[in-house]
């Protein structure tokens, strides 16, 4: 899964990523419309972080979404 996958389905992702950073209100989520430049600037005012900082825990979040669940059917 890429970026282009989240973007395309953001509607699906919202939930997800609200669970993941939850300092980010429903507002903030919906107004990123998929755009991951958007989040990582979100991520960085809501949690002081560095963009780089923002940048490597999208990443990981994308791998951790992708990644087959333990024990899944």
């Amino acid at each position: 899964m890429t970026w282009n996958d989240v973007e395309k389905n953001w509607q699906q992702f919202q939930p997800l990523v609200r669970r993941h950073w939850f300092r980010l209100s429903e507002a903030d989520i919906a107004a990123v419309k998929g755009k991951r430049e958007l989040l990582t600037r979100r991520i960085v005012e809501r949690y002081g972080m560095s963009a780089a900082d923002a940048e490597r825990e999208i990443e990981a979040w994308v791998w951790m979404v992708k990644a087959p669940r333990v024990g899944a059917a």
